[in-house]
Protein backbone atom coordinates (compact mmCIF):
# COMPACT_ATOMS: atom_id res chain seq x y z
CA UNK A 1 0.00 0.00 0.00
CA UNK A 2 2.47 2.37 0.78
CA UNK A 3 6.30 2.52 2.75
CA UNK A 4 4.46 3.16 5.81
CA UNK A 5 2.87 -0.73 5.72
CA UNK A 6 4.47 -3.74 7.63
CA UNK A 7 3.36 -7.02 6.84
CA UNK A 8 3.39 -9.09 9.54
CA UNK A 9 2.81 -12.82 10.96
CA UNK A 10 0.78 -13.13 14.27
CA UNK A 11 -0.24 -16.74 16.40
CA UNK A 12 -3.83 -17.01 17.08
CA UNK A 13 -6.46 -20.10 17.73
CA UNK A 14 -6.16 -21.23 13.92
CA UNK A 15 -3.11 -20.96 13.32
CA UNK A 16 -1.07 -18.08 11.77
CA UNK A 17 -2.60 -14.73 10.31
CA UNK A 18 -0.93 -12.95 7.50
CA UNK A 19 -1.65 -9.07 8.72
CA UNK A 20 -0.64 -6.16 6.62
CA UNK A 21 -0.63 -3.03 9.35
CA UNK A 22 -0.93 0.36 7.87
CA UNK A 23 0.81 3.78 10.14
CA UNK A 24 0.18 7.31 10.10
CA UNK A 25 2.17 9.37 8.21
CA UNK A 26 2.66 11.38 11.12
CA UNK A 27 4.59 9.15 12.70
CA UNK A 28 7.86 8.82 10.31
CA UNK A 29 7.41 12.79 11.11
CA UNK A 30 6.99 12.72 14.52
CA UNK A 31 7.93 9.83 16.48
CA UNK A 32 6.52 11.69 19.59
CA UNK A 33 2.95 11.29 17.98
CA UNK A 34 0.35 9.60 19.46
CA UNK A 35 -2.29 7.72 17.30
CA UNK A 36 -5.74 8.43 18.29
CA UNK A 37 -6.60 4.88 17.94
CA UNK A 38 -6.36 1.73 16.10
CA UNK A 39 -8.75 0.41 13.42
CA UNK A 40 -9.26 -3.20 12.72
CA UNK A 41 -10.51 -3.81 8.62
CA UNK A 42 -12.18 -6.86 7.30
CA UNK A 43 -11.95 -7.47 3.66
CA UNK A 44 -14.40 -9.02 1.55
CA UNK A 45 -15.50 -12.72 0.78
CA UNK A 46 -12.43 -14.90 0.98
CA UNK A 47 -13.76 -17.54 -1.49
CA UNK A 48 -14.69 -14.61 -4.09
CA UNK A 49 -11.30 -13.10 -4.45
CA UNK A 50 -11.18 -11.28 -1.02
CA UNK A 51 -8.26 -10.20 0.37
CA UNK A 52 -6.55 -7.49 2.34
CA UNK A 53 -4.71 -6.19 -0.35
CA UNK A 54 -8.39 -5.71 -1.60
CA UNK A 55 -8.93 -1.70 -2.94
CA UNK A 56 -12.00 -0.91 -0.64
CA UNK A 57 -10.61 -2.59 2.49
CA UNK A 58 -6.80 -0.73 1.61
CA UNK A 59 -8.76 2.88 0.97
CA UNK A 60 -10.80 2.70 4.78
CA UNK A 61 -7.03 1.98 5.81
CA UNK A 62 -5.83 4.93 4.11
CA UNK A 63 -8.13 6.96 5.49
CA UNK A 64 -8.09 5.59 8.98
CA UNK A 65 -4.39 6.67 8.61
CA UNK A 66 -5.73 9.79 7.56
CA UNK A 67 -7.61 10.02 11.12
CA UNK A 68 -4.66 9.38 12.92
CA UNK A 69 -5.42 5.68 13.32
CA UNK A 70 -2.90 2.35 13.38
CA UNK A 71 -4.92 0.19 10.63
CA UNK A 72 -4.79 -3.50 10.60
CA UNK A 73 -5.82 -5.49 7.55
CA UNK A 74 -5.90 -9.52 8.52
CA UNK A 75 -6.07 -12.10 5.87
CA UNK A 76 -9.13 -14.10 6.46
CA UNK A 77 -8.68 -17.88 7.21
CA UNK A 78 -7.19 -19.72 3.68
CA UNK A 79 -6.00 -16.60 2.04
CA UNK A 80 -2.36 -15.54 1.55
CA UNK A 81 -0.28 -16.76 4.60
CA UNK A 82 -3.28 -16.97 6.73
CA UNK A 83 -3.96 -20.77 7.95
CA UNK A 84 -6.83 -22.34 8.81
CA UNK A 85 -9.79 -22.71 5.92
CA UNK A 86 -13.18 -21.18 5.49
CA UNK A 87 -15.45 -21.55 8.06
CA UNK A 88 -18.62 -19.20 7.12
CA UNK A 89 -17.74 -16.61 8.83
CA UNK A 90 -18.46 -18.15 12.52
CA UNK A 91 -14.39 -18.74 12.99
CA UNK A 92 -13.60 -15.51 11.24
CA UNK A 93 -15.56 -13.35 13.77
CA UNK A 94 -13.57 -15.25 16.29
CA UNK A 95 -9.91 -14.89 14.37
CA UNK A 96 -10.43 -11.15 14.30
CA UNK A 97 -11.82 -11.03 17.86
CA UNK A 98 -8.12 -12.43 18.95
CA UNK A 99 -6.48 -10.07 16.60
CA UNK A 100 -7.90 -7.37 18.19
CA UNK A 101 -6.55 -8.58 21.46
CA UNK A 102 -2.82 -8.56 20.11
CA UNK A 103 -3.65 -5.08 18.60
CA UNK A 104 -4.35 -3.97 21.88
CA UNK A 105 -0.97 -5.57 24.29
CA UNK A 106 1.72 -3.55 24.23
CA UNK A 107 3.91 -7.10 24.00
CA UNK A 108 2.84 -7.49 20.81
CA UNK A 109 3.87 -3.78 19.34
CA UNK A 110 6.82 -4.21 21.16
CA UNK A 111 7.84 -7.58 19.03
CA UNK A 112 7.90 -5.95 15.72
CA UNK A 113 12.00 -5.55 15.91
CA UNK A 114 11.46 -4.22 12.34
CA UNK A 115 10.08 -0.71 12.93
CA UNK A 116 10.97 1.80 16.24
CA UNK A 117 9.82 1.29 19.86
CA UNK A 118 7.51 4.15 19.87
CA UNK A 119 6.13 5.64 23.58
CA UNK A 120 2.40 4.64 22.25
CA UNK A 121 2.94 1.07 22.29
CA UNK A 122 3.08 0.99 26.60
CA UNK A 123 -0.19 2.06 26.39
CA UNK A 124 -1.73 0.80 23.45
CA UNK A 125 -4.03 -0.66 25.37
CA UNK A 126 -6.05 2.42 26.70
CA UNK A 127 -6.34 3.29 23.03
CA UNK A 128 -10.10 3.80 21.60
CA UNK A 129 -10.35 1.10 18.91
CA UNK A 130 -12.63 1.08 15.47
CA UNK A 131 -13.97 -2.04 13.41
CA UNK A 132 -14.64 -2.07 9.93
CA UNK A 133 -15.18 -4.00 7.04
CA UNK A 134 -16.27 -4.25 3.67
CA UNK A 135 -18.76 -6.54 2.00
CA UNK A 136 -18.32 -10.26 4.29
CA UNK A 137 -16.00 -8.54 6.09
CA UNK A 138 -18.78 -6.15 7.42
CA UNK A 139 -20.97 -9.23 8.30
CA UNK A 140 -17.91 -10.53 10.52
CA UNK A 141 -17.33 -7.28 12.03
CA UNK A 142 -20.35 -5.95 12.98
CA UNK A 143 -21.06 -9.16 14.53
CA UNK A 144 -18.20 -8.75 16.14
CA UNK A 145 -19.05 -5.45 17.53
CA UNK A 146 -22.21 -7.41 18.54
CA UNK A 147 -19.94 -9.81 20.63
CA UNK A 148 -17.90 -7.08 22.24
CA UNK A 149 -20.94 -5.08 23.28
CA UNK A 150 -22.51 -7.66 25.17
CA UNK A 151 -18.88 -7.74 26.70
CA UNK A 152 -19.23 -4.11 27.73
CA UNK A 153 -16.13 -3.68 24.95
CA UNK A 154 -17.97 -2.06 21.98
CA UNK A 155 -15.63 -0.34 19.76
CA UNK A 156 -15.59 3.81 19.38
CA UNK A 157 -17.13 3.18 16.17
CA UNK A 158 -18.20 0.75 13.13
CA UNK A 159 -17.75 1.12 9.99
CA UNK A 160 -19.58 -0.65 7.12
CA UNK A 161 -19.27 -0.52 3.86
CA UNK A 162 -21.27 -2.38 0.97
CA UNK A 163 -22.96 -4.24 4.12
CA UNK A 164 -23.92 -7.81 3.15
CA UNK A 165 -27.43 -7.53 4.23
CA UNK A 166 -29.49 -10.23 2.49
CA UNK A 167 -26.51 -12.17 1.57
CA UNK A 168 -25.90 -12.96 5.45
CA UNK A 169 -27.33 -12.34 9.04
CA UNK A 170 -26.60 -9.41 9.62
CA UNK A 171 -26.87 -8.33 13.44
CA UNK A 172 -28.38 -4.74 14.63
CA UNK A 173 -25.56 -2.27 14.87
CA UNK A 174 -24.89 0.70 16.87
CA UNK A 175 -26.52 4.28 15.45
CA UNK A 176 -23.71 6.26 14.97
CA UNK A 177 -22.20 3.31 12.49
CA UNK A 178 -21.32 4.85 9.34
CA UNK A 179 -22.99 2.53 6.56
CA UNK A 180 -22.34 3.46 3.20
CA UNK A 181 -23.42 2.01 0.03
CA UNK A 182 -23.40 2.41 -3.53
CA UNK A 183 -26.82 3.08 -5.39
CA UNK A 184 -25.89 0.72 -8.47
CA UNK A 185 -24.68 -2.02 -6.20
CA UNK A 186 -26.19 -5.59 -7.73
CA UNK A 187 -24.43 -7.97 -5.90
CA UNK A 188 -25.98 -6.16 -2.19
CA UNK A 189 -29.19 -4.36 -3.27
CA UNK A 190 -29.42 -1.12 -1.99
CA UNK A 191 -33.17 -1.77 -0.84
CA UNK A 192 -31.73 -4.98 1.50
CA UNK A 193 -29.76 -2.34 3.38
CA UNK A 194 -32.90 -0.40 3.50
CA UNK A 195 -34.48 -3.24 4.49
CA UNK A 196 -31.97 -4.06 7.03
CA UNK A 197 -31.80 -0.68 8.88
CA UNK A 198 -35.68 0.14 8.49
CA UNK A 199 -35.97 -0.72 12.44
CA UNK A 200 -32.97 0.53 13.73
CA UNK A 201 -33.07 4.18 12.98
CA UNK A 202 -29.76 3.84 10.74
CA UNK A 203 -28.73 6.46 8.34
CA UNK A 204 -27.30 4.79 4.77
CA UNK A 205 -25.24 6.88 3.15
CA UNK A 206 -25.27 6.19 -0.63
CA UNK A 207 -22.79 7.13 -3.52
CA UNK A 208 -24.32 7.89 -6.44
CA UNK A 209 -23.33 5.69 -9.64
CA UNK A 210 -21.44 2.98 -7.39
CA UNK A 211 -21.46 -0.54 -7.78
CA UNK A 212 -20.00 -2.93 -5.11
CA UNK A 213 -16.71 -2.60 -5.79
CA UNK A 214 -17.07 1.62 -5.99
CA UNK A 215 -14.85 1.29 -8.91
CA UNK A 216 -13.65 5.02 -9.46
CA UNK A 217 -15.59 6.03 -6.35
CA UNK A 218 -12.85 4.82 -3.48
CA UNK A 219 -11.94 8.82 -3.15
CA UNK A 220 -16.20 9.10 -2.26
CA UNK A 221 -15.23 6.38 0.80
CA UNK A 222 -12.82 8.26 2.12
CA UNK A 223 -14.11 11.72 2.25
CA UNK A 224 -17.54 10.62 3.31
CA UNK A 225 -15.93 8.50 6.35
CA UNK A 226 -13.56 11.36 7.01
CA UNK A 227 -15.59 14.11 7.07
CA UNK A 228 -18.53 12.01 9.14
CA UNK A 229 -15.75 11.25 11.65
CA UNK A 230 -15.37 14.75 12.05
CA UNK A 231 -18.73 15.87 12.59
CA UNK A 232 -19.75 13.05 15.34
Amino acid sequence: MNNRTLHHLIQIGVGVSEVSIDFPEELQNNPEFKPRGLALIGHPHPLMGGSMENKVAQTLAKTFNMLGYVAVRPNFRGVGQSQGSFDDGVGEIDDLEQILEWMQSPNSWKGLTSIPSYEWMNGVENLPFALAGFSFGSFVNSNLTQRLMNKGQGPERLVLIGSAAGKWDMPNIPKNTIVIHGEIDDTIPLQAVFDWLKEQEVIVHVIPGADHFFHRKLHLIRDTVIGLWHAK
